[in-house]
Order: structure tokens, then sequence, then C-alpha cells
């Protein structure tokens, strides 16, 4: 990727809006600005409204586009350390498209590729990748939780806990590397008394970090949930009612559904893919044979699952799928118009049930506070940064794996060199070392104009 050229982009979300904003960034960018509004750069950081041309058409044939607010962010002191400019237009298609067109046809100047702007800020050290990801991630966010985890990424406070551990492992590096580099020389007593102690506490502190349950990962993609049951006991229309509309269908013929259906959903602001699965039932069918095997395979997915029961039913049905009810399974008795006052108060699987009519709706808010309550304790967020990306976790784990190699007995060099590959492994994940090979895969995810 190269960024001896001028950028530009929609910034905004594509169609039509009340707003759209075109950013440019490189050095060619202020001139751009001055051709497109005829005059001088604005005041930097102030936004100015100007009258847009296209400098090549023709000013007899409609050479405006449109009137503007502009601003201008000289480099260093912008978002991607280069000269910045920004267009406010009007958001119609047209004129999105006309100043597009205008800007493509200037010299030095160039559409950008995705995540282009946010691969610049982090070359000029602007960013470094978790914050990159985690601006990634903003974008994407679709709950209140995952915004909050995204916003404090994209601060930089993941990655100045990695950058701190660091900086602690080239100063206790450093001390070793002195006894090798002066090793001709008298050294004061005890110089490499603290190593030890201090990559004890590295690593219990990595440690700590890691056995996090996965709580940074699984907000940043979503919880699975794997609704379970019996043939007829109501999946799909339960799906339907957390969805709040007809995502599956439902039928009064057992078996209806045959395989897997997603729906993702925000349930107080954690984010969550329910799966409607197959009901689960002795049969000869091939076909509904595939779908049990299936639901079987999401449920021991799932980070939870839901047992559904049929409670016209209860208490006959279902005691073939006891075995499927563990420490991640709320057990739910749907129908419970048909429930009789003993049946309420069952148990199924050794675990008490909650009761819901999909038909009605009652019992739903209890269900979902419930399900609210069994994310909490599980997975919402800390006060300290957590890792959100596989990435973290591989590089983290192979650092552990170096420190807890280290040995100073097996030699001075040997030692150094494993504090070296465990410190090269936290640079991996800010970006403080060479990885361009993992850079593209990084940025290549962002959307135009990030």
């Amino acid at each position: 990727m190269r960024f001896d050229d001028t950028i530009f982009a929609l910034a905004s979300a594509p169609g039509k809006s009340a707003v759209a904003i075109v950013r440019l960034s490189g050095g060619a960018a202020g001139e751009a600005v001055c051709r497109l509004t005829g005059g001088a750069l604005p005041p930097p950081r102030q936004a100015e409204l100007r009258r847009l041309a296209d400098p090549h058409a023709d000013p007899h044939c409609g050479a405006e586009i449109d009137r503007a607010l502009v601003l201008w962010f000289p480099g260093p002191a912008s978002y991607t350390g280069e000269d910045v400019a920004e267009f406010h237009v009007h958001g119609g298609r047209a004129v999105v498209a006309a100043l597009l067109s205008a800007l493509a046809a200037i010299d030095g100047l160039r559409p950008a590729e995705a995540g282009e702007f946010s691969r610049r800020a982090f070359e000029y050290g602007k960013l470094d990748l978790t914050a990159a990801e985690g601006i990634a991630d903003l974008v994407d966010a679709e709950t209140e939780f995952q915004r909050r985890q995204a916003l404090r990424q994209s601060g930089g406070a993941l990655g100045e806990l990695y950058e701190e551990w660091r900086r602690r492992l080239l100063k206790i590096r450093a001390l070793i590397e002195s006894t090798i580099d002066f090793s001709d020389q008298e050294l004061p007593d005890g110089v490499l008394d603290p190593i030890a102690p201090e990559i004890h506490a590295l690593s219990a502190e990595i440690s700590t970090h890691l056995q996090d349950g996965g709580r940074g990962e699984r907000l940043r993609v979503g919880v699975q949930v794997a609704i379970l049951g019996p043939v007829n006991a109501g999946k799909s229309s339960f799906l339907n009612l957390l969805a709040g509309r007809d995502a599956a269908i439902v039928a009064s013929e057992e078996g209806t559904t045959r395989d897997v259906i997603e729906v993702r959903m925000d349930v107080a602001g954690w984010p969550l893919t329910v799966a409607d699965t197959a009901g689960l039932r002795v049969s000869t069918s091939a076909v509904e044979a595939e779908g049990m095997r299936r639901a079987r395979a999401r449920a021991a997915e799932a980070d939870l699952k839901i047992m559904l029961l049929d409670g016209a039913r209860w208490p006959n049905g279902g005691k073939e799928i006891v075995g499927l009810v563990d420490s991640e399974t709320l057990v739910v008795l749907n129908k419970c118009d048909l429930l009789t006052d003993q049946a309420v108060e069952a148990c199924f699987g050794g675990k008490p049930t909650l009761k819901i009519s999909c038909k009605t709706g009652e019992g739903l808010d209890a269900l979902l506070a419930r399900i609210k309550d069994f994310l909490e304790a599980r997975y919402l967020p800390s006060d300290s940064p957590v890792l959100t990306r596989s990435r973290h976790r591989h590089a983290l784990e192979k650092c552990l794996e170096s420190l807890r190699r280290y040995d100073i007995d097996a030699g001075e060099e040997i030692a150094a060199e494993e504090l070296r590959l465990a410190a090269d492994c936290l640079a991996r994940i800010t970006g403080r070392s060479d990885i361009e090979q993992v850079l593209d895969i990084i940025f290549k995810d962002f959307c135009i104009g990030k």
C-alpha cells in the first residue's frame, strides 16, 4: 500500500442522507480544497461555508457541485497525521457522486482503499493496532455493551496495557544484556536479583488477563444461544417472539424445522445470535436425523442453551433430552396457560423451570431478566481492558511460554533471547515491531472511508 499520494472517500454512510462527509488525506489535500472552492484554505479546525465547483467542468454548463462546510486539519495534528480535509455536503446521491468525480479528476488524488485512513493513522503513529481494531469494532457495534468495549479499546486502553508490559520486559532484558556487554567489568552485586520476581509478576498478570472466559471476544462477535427441545414444543414461535418478527416458519405439523435458523438480536445491550434448531426425538427420517445432529452440534457450541419443553404434554415427553441440560442451560416450559399448578413448580434435569406462553407473551420479561443475569454473571465487561481477538490471545500465550522458559542458569544469552521473544509477542499485538504481513489482513475488514 502506497502512502505518497492523496486519498479520498465518502466517510459517512452510503445512500441518501441529510449530510454526507467526504474526507481527503495526503499532501495534495490542501491544493484540492483550493481548486474546488476557488479560494484559500479555511482556518485550521474551523468550519467555513464554501461553494464547491468542479475545476474541470465548463462553468457555463453547471460546474457548481454544492454549497458545503469545509474543514481543514493540517498535519501532523490530524487523524491520519497527514494533511486532512473534509467536505460536509448535502447527502443526495447525485451531490456525492459529482464531488467524488471532481476529486478523481484532480492529479495526485485517488479513491481510498478499505481501512486506508486508519492504516495511515497507524503508520504515522496516531494509532496502535489495538486502537485501530477498536475503531473497526466501534463502526460495527450493534449493542450498548459492544459500543462501550470498542470505545474503550479505540481510546488506547488495551494497547497501553500491552505496551506497559513490553516496557517492563525491555527493562529487565537490558539488565541481563548489561551483564553480557560488560562481562569483562565488575558489576554491582545483585544486579540480576530483580529479574526473577518481575518475570513472576508479569507472568501472573498475563495469565490472569488470559483467564477471562473469553468475555471480550464473546462480546465482540456475539453470544451464541441455542434453542433446543422436543418437536412441536414451540421453538420457532419462541424465536419469533424474541426477534419480534416472523423469522422462522411456524406450523402445527411436527418436525417443521429441519435446519438451524439464526437471528441476531440485542437483548438488554447484549449481542445474541439465537439459533432455532430441529426438534429432538427418535426418527427414521434421514433428513430429520441430520437436523437433529446439527441441533446437538449447535448445543455443544452454544454459550447458552434454552431447553424449551411443551407444557401441554408436561410431564410426558422430553425425558430423552435431559442429558443436554447443564449449568449453561435455562429450562423453559412453553404454553404456560395449559400448565397445572403442580407442573409450574416442576424441575427438569435437576433445574427449576421458567414458564412462558409464546402465544400471549406471558413470562417473557422474566425470562429475559434471567438471560440478562446469566450473561452478566459470565461476560460482564470489567473495568480492566479485555482482549477482543484471537490474535491477541495467541500472541499472549506465546509471550507466556517464553517467560516460563526463562532460566538464567541456562545462560545469560539464552535468557535474554527468551525475554526478547516475549517482548516481540507483545509488540506484534500493538504493531511496535515489523509485522507487515499481518497489516493487510487487519485493515482489509475496515469499511471504505475509515
